[in-house]
Parts: C-alpha cells; structure tokens; sequence
C-alpha cells in the first residue's frame, strides 16, 4: 500500500469541520447561505454576499477547472516527492468558488489552465484531503477533448 504524501493537517473547528470530514462519504462539502444560495469558501459562518448568518455544509458536485497552478520542486519535508502540482480550482457550481489543491494522477507536464478535473480524496487521520485528479472533458458531441497539445 502506498504511503500518504507527508502534508500540513488543518485543526478542525464549527466553521470547517465538514469540509474537511465529508470526503470520508466521498462528499465535497462546501458552505452555503440558506438565505440566497451562495457557496463560501474559506468555511466563515457568514454569507460575505447577502450577510445571513444561516449557512450549512452541502454536498457539490466535486467537478471543477483548473484556474491557476504551480508547479513545485521543493522538497519541503521528507519522502515529499517532487516536482508536484498546488492548484487553484473553480468548482463548476459558481463562478469564483475556488480552492487551493494538489493535483494528483496526472504528470505535471501535462496540467494546464482550463483542465478539468474531479474531487478524490485522501484520508490522514481524521481528515478527508480534496485532492484532484484529470477528468475527461468532452465537445459538443460528447466525443473525448484532450485539451490543449
């Protein structure tokens, strides 16, 4: 069985609990206002959009783009294996709901701005890491798209 990667783990409190804990229901949980219906991420019990203070964990889809990434050859900790990929993602639910990430299943050569890519997760103790892996994008006549060559 292959070891986790070594990461930082995040403390848990109310705000952040699901999102890092759903993964163990393979759900990606991510806040949102009971009152307007906007995603929020970073977890914070307060809608920055209309201000309500009702706010939940909801299941998304876990299909997202890539916006933006890095590749890095740092080897920042033991057994840490390098280059690897930290990534900004857009979930597909809301233009602007992003999360940084770890691109993973895939060479980093071959990521790119604009590739899609769906949620697995990883579990470290009690945590679920949403991490994210290539998936198949498909043209208007649902024939595969590699993407850019």
């Amino acid at each position: 069985m292959n070891q986790p990667t070594p990461r930082l783990l995040p403390s848990l409190d109310t705000d952040n609990k699901s999102f890092w804990t759903g993964g163990e229901r393979g759900e990606l949980l991510i806040q949102r206002c009971l009152a307007c219906g906007h995603y929020i991420h970073p977890p914070v019990p307060v809608c920055p959009k209309c201000l309500g203070r009702d706010v939940e964990a909801a299941p998304v889809s876990g299909k997202a783009l890539i916006a933006s990434y890095t590749l890095n050859h740092q080897q920042w900790v033991p057994n840490l294996e390098i280059p690897y990929v930290i990534a900004i993602v857009e979930l597909a639910e809301q233009q602007g709901l992003r999360l940084t990430t770890n691109i993973i299943n895939c060479p980093p050569d071959n990521v790119y701005i604009g590739m899609p890519v769906s949620v697995v997760f990883e579990k470290q103790e009690e945590i679920f890491l949403p991490l994210f892996e290539p998936r198949e994008q498909r043209d208007e006549d649902g024939a595969p798209y590699p993407g850019p060559s």
